[in-house]
Parts: structure tokens; sequence; C-alpha cells
């Protein structure tokens, strides 16, 4: 066979391609599966972070809650009386006047632990100090014998049940009856008295005190002659229309507190109508400097020379 008849048998060379579609088809699907892990990743960073920032800010909320932090309390108040539930049971063993109270009186009278530091904290930074209290509980005696032990305080209570065992309190806690003679009914009746009669004035003097049917001219002579540096307003009751009202205890604690330097004037229970009228218009808004609770607390700076208790 001549040479240029000759012709090779071909040779075939077997090359694997993935199908075009196919190779699409497979990295759209990897894409796909990469984005929804992604997404999710994301979703749940964003879910630590917001829970991460929702404990702090609750942390911060419960830490500046209060006033003032069990930790910045006296030692000694700390130990024996860290809640108004303590301070009762640290004062059982006490022969206290108390003991006989009416419970339903001892429990709308009942501070709550905040109001409880409030009170303390305030009288922590003025001890030793001059104290008169409305109304004798065992919160108050129990800061006033753990805070004001180099102190006095005086108690100004109506109910006799409470007055049995004044004896039983150190020397520099004393226990003073107190009559009053009005009525919580009487409340818009002498407001609008105290309003037109100059000698319910503040300048009117605690000589001329008779002429306002608001002021307590029987309270003991040492009542008028100190100079208190913290006045608390909790009594007398005023739990019905029938019952004495804190409208005169409220009207001579401001006098009392304009012939001082600098007294601290706290009213509990400013939730209810007749405390809320009275501190406003004989403590002033202008004067009210903190708040905690039913706990209103005035600084009332001297002023036996003014015509009116508020300059607004």
């Amino acid at each position: 066979m001549p040479p240029q008849n000759y012709s090779p048998n071909p040779q075939f060379s077997l090359v694997l391609t993935s199908p075009p579609q196919l190779k699409t088809k497979t990295g759209w699907k990897y894409s796909q599966a990469m984005g929804i892990a992604n997404k999710k990743s994301i979703a749940a960073l964003v879910t630590v972070l917001i829970t991460i920032s929702l404990l702090r800010l609750l942390w911060i909320t419960i830490r500046t809650s209060t006033t003032t932090p069990i930790a910045s309390m006296p030692p000694a108040l700390l130990y024996a009386c860290s809640s108004p539930r303590a301070c009762n049971k640290s004062t059982q063993h006490r022969k206290s006047p108390l003991t006989s109270q009416s419970p339903s009186i001892s429990n709308a009278s009942a501070l709550t632990d905040k109001e409880y530091h409030f009170l303390s904290h305030l009288i922590s930074h003025r001890a030793p100090c001059n104290i008169l209290i409305f109304g004798l509980q065992h919160h108050y005696l129990a800061v006033a014998s753990l805070l004001n032990a180099g102190g006095t305080t005086i108690f100004l209570e109506d109910t006799p049940a409470k007055l049995g065992n004044e004896k039983t309190h150190s020397k520099n806690i004393q226990v003073k009856e107190v009559r009053y003679k009005t009525y919580a009914k009487e409340a818009y009746k002498l407001l609008k008295h105290a309003r037109t009669n100059p000698g319910c004035a503040p300048n009117s003097g605690l000589h001329d005190m008779p002429r306002c049917k608001l002021a307590l001219t029987e309270l003991p002579e040492e009542v008028y002659k100190t100079n208190w540096d913290v006045v608390i307003v909790d009594g007398p009751s005023g739990e019905g229309p029938e019952l004495p009202g804190r409208m005169a205890a409220i009207y001579t604690a401001s006098i009392l507190a304009r012939t001082g330097n600098m007294t601290n004037v706290m009213v509990h229970d400013v939730d209810r109508m007749i405390e809320k009228w009275f501190s406003w218009e004989f403590l002033c808004d202008e004067n009210l400097v903190s708040s905690k609770g039913r706990f209103w607390n005035f600084r009332i700076a001297k002023g036996v020379n003014s015509t009116r208790f508020c300059t607004a």
C-alpha cells in the first residue's frame, strides 16, 4: 500500500467536564447556605448584645433606686436595724409603750425599707442633734436610740396607751403628752382661718400663737425653747374625719423650724390630702429638698420676721 494512502488510527482523549448548568446550580446552593448561616450568626450576636445591655441597665437601676445604699449606713444601725421589720424585732425585748397600740394604726404608720433608710441617712448626717417627733413609733425610737445617742429626742404623743411606760426610755429620749383640739374634718376651715388671720403669720412669734387655732400652745416649755435640727411629723394618726388630724402638728412644726438656724422638717403620709395641703401651705414647695415614698423633706431657714410662709 502506498504511503500516501496510509492514515494512522485516530487518537481519542476523554475530557471530563461538568455541565455548565450543574456547576451553576451547585454554586448558588452553596452561596445560599452561607448567607443563611451568616444571618443566623448576626441575629444571635445582636440578641446577646441586647441581653447584656438590658442586664447592665437593670443592675444600674437597682443600685441607684434608693437614695442611701445599705452599705453606707452606720455600722450600728446596719447590724441591729437594717429595716423597719428588723427594728420591730430588735426592740421587742425592750419594754415599749407601743406594744398595746392598735394594729391598724401601726400598719398605717409603718415605714417602707426605702423610707427607713431615707430617714436614717438624714439623721446620721445631722447627729448628734435635737430631734422633735410628732408620733411615737418603733422605727423612730430605734433610729433615735442608735443614731442620736449623743443628742436629744423628744416624742409628742396623744395616745394614752403609748404613754404608759414613759420612764423606760434613756435619759436623752423623752416622751411627752400632747393634746390636739382640731379634727381632720375641720381641715379646710382651719386652712382658711390661717390664711386670713395675722396671728398665724410666721412673725407672730410663739407668744402670739394662741391667736391662731392651729397653734399647739400647751406643749412642754422645753419644746418652745429648743432649737430643733430635725422635726418629724407622723402623728396624730389622722385616720378618720372624727379623729385629730395633722394640721396643727404641721403648722407648729413650721413655726418651730423658723426659730432655728436651719431645720429639716420631714412629713410622712404625704399621699393623704391633709398632709399634702398643709405641707404646701406652711412648709412650701420652694423648701422641698428631697423625698422618698410617702416622705417629704423640707429644709427651713430662720425666718421669724417674715410675714409669709412661702415666697411664691
